[in-house]
């Protein structure tokens, strides 16, 4: 079964003249990560709000775990995990009675909110009010909501936002630990290198349509120079060269410098996700 089933899906906002959502088509498979990237406006807000039935009156056809969101009841979300970029969470409340009151909603077995705490970094902050944590704690804290019901679907708006290095590698291994269980993930962001790291496939849409999806990899391979360059010192200046990767083995000059030179770097030139987004849809991220 297809997670998400999207065919053909348009939406235009009352009053707009141009649609937000323009004929967009796609699937995600069980235990997929799947990155949708693009610009403000771009038109993931309004598709993620589909999916998750807060929008209707659209056109096309949009299946989520099997149901019609057309025709969906409540019980789908006992399914369902869902981090708004903006977290919404009551201030008053402590890390762990905001948890607790969020599991209280749903009727099957939910996680320990102990133990997503901890998974996050927020163990000692259990029993912090809201009011008295950061942008970064909050991102957490939301971000451990959205699994407190063992779903089988997430969505996740900009997850790693205010978020420093080591915290943005925890929220990823709690990624990859439910993809390994057989969740999927929806991963909405601007984070290029989040989502080179952790998709297996990445979806780049503007002006409300898909311009390409494919897995990280191939987008670097196919779209990135066929290229290894060098940086080595010579008389204590540093100079670089490229060589074409065919044939690299038998190129001599290559080969001389290895033997002869202080070699300090030697690299491939794929390309960038943001080069790639920007060549592909003639648009920045920004």
């Amino acid at each position: 079964m297809k997670i998400i089933k999207v065919q053909d899906l348009h939406y235009g906002y009352p009053g707009a003249e141009v649609e937000a959502v323009r004929g967009l088509s796609f699937c995600l498979e069980r235990g997929e990560i799947f990155g949708f990237l693009g610009p403000s406006g771009a038109g993931k807000s309004t598709l993620k709000k589909i999916l998750i039935g807060v929008l209707k009156g659209y056109r096309g056809t949009v299946e989520v775990l099997g149901t019609m969101m057309d025709k969906a009841s409540p019980d789908l979300y006992e399914s369902i995990g869902v981090a708004f970029e903006v977290p919404n969470l009551y201030q008053k409340f402590t890390a762990m009675e905001n948890l607790e009151l969020f599991r209280s909603l749903y009727s099957d077995k939910t996680a320990d909110p102990k133990a997503l705490l901890a998974m996050v970094g927020l163990k000692n902050d259990a029993d912090t009010r809201v009011s008295a944590f950061s942008k970064g704690m909050r991102m957490r804290l939301n971000f451990c909501r959205a699994f407190l019901n063992y779903p089988e679907l997430v969505f996740l708006d900009e997850p790693s936002s205010g978020l420093d290095p080591a915290n943005i590698r925890k929220i990823k291994e709690v990624m990859q630990v439910r993809k390994e269980a057989g969740t999927t993930i929806f991963l909405a962001t601007h984070n290029m290198q989040l989502a080179e790291d952790i998709c297996d496939r990445i979806a780049f849409i503007v002006d409300g349509n898909i311009a390409l999806i494919d897995s990280p990899r191939n987008l670097k391979v196919n779209e990135g120079q066929k290229v290894v360059r060098l940086e080595y010192k010579d008389n204590g200046m540093l100079k670089k060269e490229d060589f074409p990767m065919t044939g690299i083995g038998e190129n001599s000059a290559f080969l001389k410098l290895l033997k002869e030179k202080n070699v300090e770097t030697m690299h491939t030139l794929e390309a960038t996700m943001e080069d790639i987004f920007i060549k592909v849809t003639g648009r920045s991220l920004t």
